[in-house]
This record gives C-alpha cells, sequence and structure tokens, in this order.
C-alpha cells in the first residue's frame, strides 16, 4: 500500500512517499481502507523530533473510512462500516489519564496511508452528515478542543472565551463549539485576513495579538483563555483573565519555558490547566455535540496522498485557516 512514512532526516526532509507492506488485522483489530485524513501541528512536532537512528513512522491521528476486515474476536465491529477513527489509544475512561497518552501516527503507524489497522473500537461509526473530507480531519483537534473546553475549563453559557492565535483546527473547533452554548468569542491573530475569516465565522471580537490588549478588549477579562502558544503571550493572559477565571493550555507554539510572577497567579487564584487529546468517552461526547449542533470542520485545502510535502508546508509556515485534509482517492 501506499503511505507517507518519516524516516531519517529531521523535519520534512524526512517524508516520503512510499509502498510498504500491508498487513492483516489482529485479534480484536480492524482494517480500514482509508478515504481522507487530516494533519495535526503534532505531526510537525514528531518530525522535528526525530533522529536517524528512529524507526520510520507513517504519520497521520485522523482519518475517517470503510472497514475492510476485521480480526479474530471482533464483535463490535462490521465489514463495510463507514467510520470515523477515535485517534488516542488506551484511554477509555475520562478519569483515567494515562502519564503519556499513546496516539496514531508515532509511535504506532497512522493514517496517511491507503489502509489503517486499529482496535475495533477506535473505529466509531461516522456522522452521516459529515462528508468525508470532514470526516477526515476531524477527530484529534474537536476532541481536543471539545476537552479543553467542556472537561477542563467548564465552559458555561454567557461567560467570556479568549482564544489567541486564531486559525488551527482545534481555535476554530473551540470558536464553533462555544459559540454553539451561548458563549462570548474573543479572538487574536497577526493576520487580518484570518481576524476577518473568525469574525465571519461568529467571533464576537478579533483584535491584533501584538496589539494593545487593554484598549482591545475595553477593561473586559475573559473567564477562559484557551492557549496554544505559551510564553510568547503567556504575561497577557494573566492580566487579562478574571479572578478565579481559568487558562487551559493544551500547546507550546512558542517554547516550553514560562517567566511569570508567581503573586499574578496566586493573589486573583487563577487555575492554570493542562490538556492533551482526550478519552474514548470524551470522544462519543464530542460526536454527539457536533451532530447535535450540525458543526462542521473549517477545511483550509485538500491534497492527495502523493502532495503531503506540500500540505505540511502549509502548516509549518502558518498559514492556514481551519483544517488541512488528505484525500486518498
Amino acid at each position: 500500500m501506499k503511505a507517507v512514512i518519516h524516516n531519517g532526516k529531521a523535519g520534512l526532509q524526512g517524508l516520503s512517499l512510499q509502498d510498504v507492506p500491508s498487513q492483516k488485522p489482529g485479534y480484536g483489530e480492524v482494517k480500514v481502507k482509508l478515504k481522507s485524513a487530516g494533519l495535526n501541528h503534532r505531526d510537525l512536532f514528531l518530525m522535528n523530533n526525530k533522529s536517524e537512528r528512529d524507526p520510520y513512522v507513517i504519520l497521520g491521528s485522523d482519518g475517517a473510512g470503510i472497514i475492510e476486515e476485521v480480526g479474530e474476536g471482533v464483535k463490535n465491529a462490521a465489514v463495510q462500516t463507514e467510520v470515523i477513527i477515535f485517534p488516542t489509544l488506551n484511554w477509555d475512561v475520562t478519569e483515567n489519564v494515562p502519564p503519556i497518552p499513546e496516539i496514531l501516527g508515532g509511535p504506532s503507524d497512522g493514517t496517511l496511508a491507503e489502509y489503517v489497522i486499529i482496535p475495533s473500537q477506535n473505529a466509531i461509526k461516522k456522522p452521516s452528515y459529515l462528508s468525508w473530507e470532514e470526516a477526515g480531519v476531524l477527530p484529534l483537534s474537536a476532541l481536543t478542543a471539545y476537552r479543553a473546553l467542556f472537561t477542563k475549563a467548564r465552559l458555561k453559557k454567557g461567560e467570556h472565551l479568549l482564544i489567541p492565535g486564531i486559525g488551527s483546527g482545534v481555535a476554530t473547533y473551540a470558536l464553533f463549539m462555544a459559540k454553539a452554548i451561548g458563549a462570548t468569542v474573543s479572538v487574536t491573530s497577526r493576520s487580518e485576513e484570518k481576524r476577518k475569516k473568525a469574525l465571519h465565522l461568529g467571533a464576537d471580537y478579533a483584535f491584533d495579538s501584538y496589539s494593545n490588549w487593554d484598549d482591545q478588549l475595553h477593561g473586559e477579562k475573559a473567564d477562559v483563555v484557551l492557549d496554544s502558544i505559551g510564553p510568547a503571550l503567556f504575561s497577557e493572559y494573566l492580566r487579562h483573565v478574571k479572578p478565579n477565571g481559568r487558562i487551559v493550555s493544551f500547546g507550546a507554539s512558542s517554547g516550553d519555558d514560562l517567566s511569570f510572577p508567581v503573586r499574578s497567579l496566586f493573589f486573583p487564584q487563577i487555575n492554570v490547566l493542562g490538556t492533551s487529546m482526550g478519552s474514548c468517552e470524551e470522544f462519543y461526547d464530542m460526536l454527539a455535540f457536533i451532530e447535535k449542533h450540525q458543526l462542521r470542520p473549517v477545511i483550509d485545502r485538500t491534497y492527495p496522498l502523493e502532495k503531503a510535502f506540500e500540505a505540511y508546508t502549509r502548516m509549518q509556515n502558518g498559514t492556514q485557516f481551519g483544517n488541512i485534509g488528505i484525500m486518498m482517492e
């Protein structure tokens, strides 16, 4: 089968489309013929941190397709079922957080291929209203947004959510989900085009990430800040979140090391919450939520499998708005 693998050189230079052996599903597994897949910033992180000594990996955590074959012991899945893939492995119950969540696409083989073999419980019936393009890009970023907003931040109707750096898949899902429950949403971006798109999609306020936030927010503070940026803007969050507010962090695009006066954290009793991916319970809850509100992904662009290098280059350059998809046919 054809697959996008990463091997040898770090970064995008290690990407290639190759023919690799197609396997049969083992006990409790299913083989899915993929129709579509999606890219995530996590893929770039994995590529940048791989060395020549590491074994090759088929990239990709998101995907949707049709079950082609089932292994022994599978009773909860049938051939020809249209499925969306739950990308987190071995995390069934929300409260039982694993030390490091395992996920498709590293170290296990992922979805940027013609086929993928997964545990049968990770193949979940595709919402019928979603196209293949939409279903293929949905799983990881929508799950991340859902857990961050509702499991961790417990965002409620009427609260104010601030999303710095609008444009990623997670950020756009968070915008839709927050508006669906009646929250106020402010977003930031250095790109005027992205700010305009966010307003068109329902954001209440949009301003430059490096403008004066006091002027832009007119003195109003946020109940929740959804952080994927980290050090570059973290001090701003502490100034613009309400006492007893929540900062939920799921990424670190500007680096790992934070530095801020600890008094700015404990005097206003700010809650800093970490989150990553989500459980199978949350995945089912997320699918029910998006189906109830008929939410659809924002698709930036789609590429054929052989154009994965171009797709990842677009993501690395930060020009996307929404999800980047890969179509297998």
